[in-house]
C-alpha cells in the first residue's frame, strides 16, 4: 500500500545509520528538513514573539507618551539596576546553600541530617516579608546586643545595611527551598550510578562530584530555573525593608506625581520583560543540556 511505502521511507531517513551518509551530508540533511517537525522553524522557540511584542510596548509607550513614560523610566533605572544585583547576586549564594543542604538532608550523618531538616522545616515555615523585616530591624539589634556582651565595638556599633540583609534574607528563605530540590534531584539518580562511582575505586565525596551531581543537575535545572523567575519576583519585597529597588522607586515617582496608572503599568512591563527573558533563556539552557 502507498502509506506502508511512506512509513517505510520515514524509516529509513530516521534509522539511517552514519555509514549511511553521503560523503558531503547534503541528502541526508535534505531528508531530515521533510520529516515533520524537524524544520528550522519548528526548533525555534516560539515564546521569543511574547519577548519581543512587550519590549515593543514600552518601546511605543517611550516614544508616544515620552511624558511621563520617559521620565518615569528615568526615575526608577537605578532600581531596575538594584533589582537584577540583587536576584543574581542571591541565585548564586542560594545555589551554594542550596546544594550543601540538599547533600545535608541526605546525609546518615545524624548530626548533619538534623541540622539540614531543622534549617529547610523551619525558614519554609515563615513567611520570605516576615523574614526581610527580622533581618532588617531585629537581627542589627541582636548583633549589638552581642557586641555588647563580648566588649567587640564593632559589633556593639553595628549599623545596618539594607542591600546585604535583603540578600541574606533572600539567600536564607530561598536556599531552604533549593535544598529540597537538590535533595530530590540527588536522590532520583539510581543507587546503581554510585554504587558503580565506588566500585571504581572513588570516595563517596568524588562519586557525588564526579557521577552523581552532574547528573542531578540535569534534573534540578527546570526547578532552579522556576526558583530565579520567583526570586526576581519576590525581590519586590525587599522594598519595604529601605532598599530603593525597582518596586520602591515607582512608589516614590508615585507618591510625588501622583500618576498610579502610568507608574504601576510601566514597572509591571518592565518585571514581565525580564521574567519573560529570563525564562526564555532557562529554557534554552534546558534544551543545550538534553542534547549533550
Amino acid at each position: 500500500m502507498p502509506s506502508q511505502g511512506l512509513f517505510r521511507g520515514l524509516g529509513k531517513t530516521l534509522w539511517r545509520r552514519p555509514s549511511d551518509t553521503a560523503a558531503d551530508g547534503t541528502a541526508t540533511q535534505a531528508e531530515i528538513a521533510r520529516v515533520p517537525g524537524a524544520e528550522l522553524s519548528s526548533r525555534l522557540d516560539p515564546w521569543w514573539w511574547l519577548v519581543a511584542a512587550v519590549a515593543l510596548i514600552i518601546v511605543l509607550l517611550l516614544v508616544f507618551r515620552s511624558d511621563p513614560y520617559l521620565d518615569i523610566l528615568l526615575f526608577v533605572r537605578d532600581g531596575l539596576a538594584v533589582t537584577v544585583l540583587l536576584t543574581v547576586a542571591s541565585i548564586v549564594f542560594i545555589i551554594i546553600i542550596g546544594l550543601i543542604g540538599g547533600l545535608g538532608r541526605i546525609s546518615r550523618n545524624p548530626v548533619i541530617y538534623l541540622t539540614s531538616t531543622l534549617y529547610v522545616e523551619i525558614v519554609r515555615g515563615i513567611p520570605l516579608l516576615v523574614q526581610l523585616i527580622w533581618w532588617y530591624f531585629a537581627a542589627p539589634v541582636v548583633i549589638q546586643a552581642i557586641g555588647r556582651l563580648a566588649h567587640v565595638p564593632a559589633l556593639a556599633n553595628y549599623r545596618s545595611n539594607a542591600i546585604f540583609l535583603a540578600i541574606l534574607g533572600l539567600v536564607v528563605c530561598y536556599g531552604a527551598y533549593m535544598s529540597e530540590i537538590f535533595r530530590a534531584g540527588i536522590q532520583s539518580i539510581h543507587k546503581g550510578q554510585m554504587e558503580a562511582a565506588r566500585s571504581l575505586g572513588m570516595s563517596y565525596l568524588q562519586s557525588m562530584q564526579h557521577v552523581v551531581i552532574p547528573q542531578a543537575v540535569r534534573v534540578v535545572l527546570p526547578p532552579v530555573g522556576n526558583e530565579f523567575i520567583m526570586l526576581l519576583k519576590d525581590s519586590s519585597l525587599v522594598s519595604v525593608v529601605a532598599v530603593a529597588d525597582l518596586t520602591r522607586r515607582g512608589r516614590e515617582f508615585m507618591a510625588t506625581h501622583f500618576n498610579p496608572i502610568e507608574v504601576w503599568t510601566l514597572i509591571a512591563l518592565l518585571y514581565l520583560i525580564m521574567t519573560l527573558f529570563s525564562a526564555r533563556v532557562i529554557a534554552w539552557l534546558e534544551r543545550r543540556r538534553a542534547e549533550r
